[in-house]
């Protein structure tokens, strides 16, 4: 083979690779975005049953915005003190590592920060009761899955497998702090109470 079909030949395997690569991220793409309709769908499912109470309350109640209650925090027993202020602190850590450059000393240090609230803000959740009486509610599953998967995320950074390391603590600030930080806000629940 001459030098001119040896490199039309390299042009071809190179343009074949970086067109397989190409489909290849789209259909990682389109896997993306259907996975997330579906979790999207399955979280609106769950949902739904909430709406008709909810509204029914807002209906029969005047909501009015007002400045945090520091009362009503003041007389929470210990662990839900605790958790609240573990769930602020890595929400608002989390926020700022999404901002900051990945990998460098600020994203390492704030990362093992906000490590240590969401642990605090799971474990501290344990101690918590009252939607059920004395006994856990579904809620306390997300507990679970963020003990399991906070410690997934560490040790995937440690291994160097950055997609699973982003994809472990993104759903954790997704489905641990603003999915079930939104059901904090329902009324009845302290949080509302504290705002509303």
């Amino acid at each position: 083979m001459n030098r001119t079909a040896l490199r039309k030949s390299i042009d071809r395997t190179t343009l074949e690779r970086v067109d397989n690569a190409a489909a290849g991220v789209g259909s990682q793409s389109l896997r993306r975005r259907i996975s997330g309709i579906l979790i999207l769908g399955v979280l609106a499912a769950g949902l739904a049953p909430l709406a008709g109470p909810v509204w029914n309350y807002l209906q029969h109640h005047e909501i009015r915005p007002h400045a945090p209650d520091w009362a009503a925090f003041g007389a929470l027993p210990a662990q839900f003190k605790l958790h609240i202020v573990a769930a602020l602190a890595a929400l608002a850590i989390g926020f700022v590592i999404l901002a900051l450059p990945k990998g460098r000393g600020p994203h390492k240090a704030l990362g093992w920060t906000w490590v240590g609230a969401m642990s605090i803000t799971a474990v501290s959740s344990l101690f918590i009761t009252g939607l059920n009486g004395d006994a856990y509610s579904l809620i306390h599953l997300i507990s679970g899955w963020a003990i399991v998967v906070l410690p997934m995320g560490v040790y995937a950074i440690r291994t160097r497998n950055i997609a699973a390391h982003r994809r472990h603590m993104m759903s954790l600030l997704v489905g641990a702090l603003l999915i079930a930080g939104a059901f904090s806000f329902l009324p009845g629940r302290f949080m509302f109470e504290f705002f509303f």
